[in-house]
């Protein structure tokens, strides 16, 4: 018995019986159509997170305080610091630095009050960011060097306090009571590593520390953000700097007070939360497509037991063992592999459905179905196939065709 023979009386048999192998395809319709799904959204969620890591910026490194352990006396990060990182003779792969402050604050305006972190930074920390106005202009170098109460706001602080974003260069917001101009109302940007990039509220330095954070140390800074000449250069620049915290913080290699992040740390973090995140899901859709293999397994022996007498008598005609064996295999694997390929449109269609649902609700996420995706499904739905259909498929050709034609 050839292939081809085998498919057309596997398809014959199977249509025969349409509400049974209508049932046993929705089986693995269902299971692989989760796996497509999950595996699908799994993708775009990292797709979406690494994204926005990336479009904070450009080659940027980030330095915090705090590191070893062993250190007994740690410094904290000064503008000192910022302004030696920046010195291109000893860090000559650094492009740019931004030091900056981050605090809590309460926002007013128009009656509406909205609580969120202020940074205080430089005006180099817009470029390093890649950040656009909607409109207005950022703070200048003159405006942080003389405390200026002048603020830029991000679109969702606008929407929030004055249900608009347009024609609000002027006017006046309040934060933690004081009054601040609004020079500029950044583009929108989505969500970032520490929540939207759409809520800030971004004020000079120097006005940060001494009217918002008030803090006596106004040397002490909370960060210091670094640019890089370019990809190439990350790991020189990120040795140059250790080398100079090290100098000035008095500490031994190994024995660090600061730390220093690269974008691809937080990418690498990121993918590796997502990928554990996706195997789990995954994992779980897959028991729906276990439970269908069951499935036809189970069909799978009550046609064997049904169609007893028919194997007995192909096997009186002349039927070999191994052609009894191909034919139920071959049924089997007909189930799983229609069923997998239905379950590929479901699970694309269940992705598009997630994607709509997640862009109505204002998140960015795009569930993206690769074809690695879809020939692993399309393949574990045939291994499903042939795995659970080997048991009754070795029963058939064991029958005696003596005992076969004698059942009833």
């Amino acid at each position: 018995m050839n292939i081809t023979q085998s498919i057309l009386e596997a398809l014959e048999s199977l249509n025969a019986n349409k509400l049974r192998s209508g049932l046993t395809i929705l089986g693995i319709i269902i299971g692989v159509g989760a796996v497509i799904a999950m595996l699908g959204v799994g993708r775009g969620a990292q797709d979406t997170i690494t994204g926005s890591i990336s479009g904070i910026g450009t080659n940027l490194l980030f330095i915090i305080s705090g590191g070893s352990d062993d250190v007994r006396n740690p410094k904290p990060l000064t503008l000192s610091d910022a302004a030696a990182i920046a010195d291109p003779f000893q860090a000559p792969s650094v492009a740019a630095v931004a030091p900056t402050v981050q605090g809590g604050a309460t926002l007013t305006a128009n009656g509406e009050q909205m609580q969120v972190s202020v940074t205080g930074t430089t005006l180099e920390y817009f470029t390093m960011r890649n950040y656009a106005l909607l409109e207005g202009e950022f703070f200048t170098e003159a405006d942080r060097l003389g405390y200026a109460s002048v603020v830029v706001i991000g679109p969702d602080v606008a929407d929030q306090l004055f249900g608009h974003r347009d024609g609000l260069i002027g006017e006046t917001l309040r934060i933690n009571g004081q009054p601040f101009r609004i020079l500029g109302v950044l583009e929108p940007r989505g969500g970032g590593m520490m929540g939207s990039q759409d809520a800030d509220v971004i004020v000079p330095l120097e006005t940060a520390q001494t009217r918002i954070l008030q803090r006596n140390d106004r040397q002490r800074v909370g960060m210091i953000l670094v640019q890089v000449l370019d990809v190439k250069s990350i790991p020189q620049a990120t040795e140059e700097i250790a080398q100079i915290l090290r100098q000035r913080h008095n500490t031994p290699i190994g024995a660090d007070d600061f730390t220093i992040f690269s974008q691809q740390d937080f990418i690498a973090v990121a993918e590796t939360v997502t990928n554990v995140l996706t195997i789990f899901l995954g994992g779980i859709a897959g028991i729906s497509l276990l439970v269908g293999g069951i499935g036809i397994m189970n069909i799978m022996l009550v046609s064997v037991t049904e169609r007893t007498r028919e194997i007995g008598l192909r096997k009186a005609l002349g039927a070999r063992k191994r052609d009894i064996l191909i034919q139920f295999l071959t049924e089997s694997s007909l189930l799983s592999l229609i069923g997998g390929l239905v379950g590929i449109l479901l699970g694309w269609l269940i992705a598009f459905i997630v994607g709509r649902i997640a862009a109505g609700s204002g998140t960015e996420l795009n569930p993206a179905i690769g074809v690695d995706s879809i020939l692993l499904a399309t393949i574990f739905s045939a291994a499903v196939g042939l795995f659970f259909g080997i048991y009754p498929a070795n029963r058939a050709a064991n029958l005696e065709p003596v005992e076969a034609l004698r059942y009833e």
